[in-house]
């Protein structure tokens, strides 16, 4: 008979020899299933690439996955997951300092855009995917994609950076979309066709709705979601925004100001213009303005 040690030693390589044997050609992804995890355990994963994606098939026990290099926790990241639906068969919490879980993602039908965690200086790019108890035997996956990239502006209040991301359909406060004016990935002024925005598309499957306008200016973005043209040259945009919001075309000039999540254009604050420019240089004026922002 083997000795406990011994026997624990074993369980523990063939884990982590299945966990490698998932890994895709460029380990950006990771494909397993629970069928061959011992209940109970945690298995160890790690991700070095900036995108990616986890497929977990009849998922049982746990998994705790790394995001980025081992030098990456020196800097604020903030990572965005997309489940694939239906999303089943386990829960994804961030895991925080001093091991503190917080939930992501739970079964069912997942937020449109997807969530986003930010992790800041010297916290652990850590995820903890928890399989949920079912009586059936049923096939589950829990699949989900990822993207991680670098704060771009760690030194405003956290707050900053999840402006429309869970409370989308909540309109900004002025001192929300003063910050959002510096933290997003883009704001565009649209220009107005006899008063109206070009459309809005509505998307039942995938729980999203997609606003069509055409922006007269790009005032910013991080990242290329519109292609920019010469001097009094237009740009057509798609920005899209969960479903639940009910957004509808109507009158007026807004500032679309959001967040990039996997190649698209997500809404955070709308403000009308009028609105935005009236609070801007009021808070100019007092030097309480987050950051520089052209209007004219």
């Amino acid at each position: 008979m083997q000795p406990p040690a011994l026997l624990c030693a074993l369980c523990c390589g063939l884990l982590a020899t299945a966990a490698r044997a998932g890994y895709s050609e460029d380990r950006c992804s990771w494909r397993g299933s629970g069928l061959t995890q011992e209940p109970g355990s945690v298995g160890q994963l790690a991700l070095a690439c900036t995108e990616g994606g986890i497929e977990w098939l009849y998922p049982a026990g746990a998994l705790r996955l790394t995001l980025g290099g081992p030098d990456s926790s020196a800097r604020p990241r903030i990572a965005c997951l997309r489940p694939t639906q239906p999303f089943a068969g386990a829960q994804v919490f961030t895991e925080r300092a001093g091991g503190a879980l917080e939930l992501l993602l739970a079964e069912g039908p997942g937020p449109a855009g997807g969530r986003c965690v930010r992790w800041g200086p010297g916290e652990g790019r850590a995820l903890f995917l928890q399989a949920t108890p079912h009586r059936d035997i049923s096939r589950r996956v829990a699949s989900f994609r990822f993207e991680l990239r670098e704060d771009g502006r760690p030194e405003l209040p956290p707050q900053a950076h999840g402006l429309g991301t869970d409370g989308a359909c909540r309109p900004c406060t002025e001192a929300e979309f003063l910050l959002a004016s510096c933290t997003s990935d883009f704001a565009c002024l649209p220009a107005v066709i006899h008063g109206t925005i070009h459309g809005v598309a509505h998307n039942t499957e995938l729980q999203e709705s997609v606003i069509t306008v055409t922006a007269a200016r790009v005032l910013r973005q991080t990242l290329p979601l519109f292609q920019v043209g010469g001097s009094g040259s237009q740009v057509q945009a798609s920005i899209r925004t969960p479903l639940r919001c009910g957004v509808r075309p109507g009158p007026g000039t807004f500032l679309f100001m959001g967040w990039s999540r996997f190649g698209e254009a997500w809404l955070g604050c709308a403000p009308r213009f009028q609105e935005f420019s009236r609070t801007y240089t009021a808070a100019h004026a007092n030097h309480l303005h987050p950051c520089e922002v052209v209007l004219d």
